[in-house]
């Protein structure tokens, strides 16, 4: 499959546009992005063991400062967690901080006592582990704090970091697969700084109801980096790791790309954009073709601001390329005419407080009861002007309806995902099927992944019976 170039002249494309040798220059004397360690962990008695150290570190943003910051193996941010399918794992968290935290792995798919939720609270100077055998098919998931009121705070300062699940399908396909150099993982954020240097952590209620938002854009833990490539297609694991951010990324010459992954699983075949849409927490992989571009210089931006999230520089020239498959996988999908049951949520809040169905978060009340093995769709509505979205924990689902309609999904969103974007005044309707895992006791959550909305109350939890 190749690709076709769409190209739209612009001021703003004439600005971003670097192909001259003072643009490249001035590229090389950026930071260069930080590629988190990958974490393949210790063979031990059949059992791979990945120990993950939460602590108080301390990261430079900007040159002359050093700013405090939250890390999981490193200053900020965490190492990337590799797993394989079918695989026993034991993920051993210690908390080295002087607080309680979590570690939840978004997007995967475990019992709920391995879930990393307020429930599975971490104290100072302990330990908790995540155990539990990797049971899904290969996706871009990530791990974060989950802790009570919390949530939005220590990601903030650097709680979260990706977690890559590999299967023989993947590993057949001819994708782009060397870490680190054509398989590149992008943590995208953005980030408010006192005058020292430090982050701005102090949201004000209006804040709080409209979202911790600021203009300057970090990746994997660095401000408008640069990386080198190759001439040949690159593949980029994007996750939207904001607090309350939606990015709309394309890049700075309208370049199409293709998608072929979302939050939870390939799609069936690759998607063609010349940009994406990501809400917090959503994932998405992507391909995008650098062979006829030796010597160029290409942005990765956020069209809301204009800015750049990472400068790509294609500086090597490579005689072979990986082609970009037509087809990718071939996806279950559950029939309507087997759903049992309809569950309806209904987003809304306030003065600083946010509801699902007209309740906020209670840690101590289950809101659902959900049979294991029952085929349901989740109809969620939207009763604000603002956007939010609709994050479901243990399981992931396809959507199967935009605001009453077939027609408004998306291509690029009609594989598998955990998490999705509900515009003001809309609904989404997705079909869901909660199996492998049962606890009448310990309970799975669903809420807004705008962490501040979550943090005031946009989440309810229910338990698989």
């Amino acid at each position: 499959m190749k690709r076709r170039n769409f190209i739209r002249l612009s001021l703003f494309t004439s600005i971003y546009l670097s192909t001259n040798i003072n643009a490249k220059q001035n590229i090389l004397n950026k930071k260069k992005l930080i590629i988190p360690k990958l974490n393949i962990g210790i063979l031990k008695n059949g059992i791979r063991n990945f120990d993950m150290q939460i602590k108080e570190s301390n990261h430079i943003f900007f040159n002359g400062y050093i700013t405090n910051t939250y890390g999981i193996n490193q200053n900020y941010l965490g190492e990337t967690i590799k797993l394989t399918n079918n695989e026993t794992v034991s993920i051993n968290y210690t908390n080295n901080l002087k607080e309680a935290v979590t570690m939840h792995g978004h997007g995967m798919h475990l019992p709920a006592s391995q879930d990393g939720t307020a429930h599975q609270s971490i104290l100072p100077n302990r330990s908790w582990s995540s155990k539990f055998k990797v049971n899904q098919k290969a996706c871009t998931n990530w791990y974060h704090s989950h802790a009570m009121n919390k949530t939005a705070e220590h990601v903030y300062k650097g709680l979260a970091g990706l977690i890559i699940i590999e299967d023989n399908e993947i590993n057949n396909l001819q994708l782009p697969k060397d870490y680190g150099k054509d398989d590149i993982p992008l943590i995208l954020q953005d980030r408010f700084f006192d005058q020292n240097g430090q982050l701005y952590y102090k949201p004000q209620m209006r804040e709080v109801m409209m979202g911790y938002t600021s203009n300057t854009l970090v990746a994997n833990g660095v401000i408008d980096p640069y990386i080198e490539v190759e001439t040949k297609i690159i593949r980029f694991r994007i996750l939207n790791g904001s607090n309350s951010s939606i990015y709309n990324l394309s890049f700075n010459d309208y370049r199409t790309f293709f998608q072929i992954a979302t939050d939870n699983s390939l799609l069936e075949a690759p998607v063609e954009l010349y940009n994406l849409i990501l809400s917090p927490g959503e994932r998405a992989e992507i391909l995008v073709d650098f062979s006829e571009d030796l010597d160029e210089s290409i942005s990765l931006v956020d069209r809301r601001f204009g800015k750049s999230f990472l400068n790509i520089l294609v500086n090597k020239e490579v005689a072979t390329s990986t082609e970009i498959p037509n087809k990718l996988t071939t996806l279950k999908k559950y029939s309507k005419k087997d759903v049992v049951n309809t569950r309806y949520f209904e987003l809304s809040g306030s003065m600083g407080k946010f509801n699902i169905n007209g309740v906020s978060m209670d840690i101590n009340y289950i809101n659902e009861s959900v049979p294991i093995n029952s085929i349901e769709i989740w109809e969620i509505k939207n009763d604000m002007m603002m956007t939010h979205n609709f994050h479901i924990h243990a399981t992931h689902f396809m959507i199967i309806q935009r605001d009453g309609k077939v027609s408004n999904v998306l291509n690029n969103e009609k594989g598998y995902k955990d998490t999705v974007r509900i515009p003001g005044g809309e609904s989404v309707k997705f079909i869901v099927k909660m199996v492998d895992y049962k606890d009448k006791k310990i309970p799975y959550m669903y809420h807004c992944h705008f962490l501040e909305h979550e943090d005031a109350g946009m989440m309810g939890q229910f338990i698989v019976v």
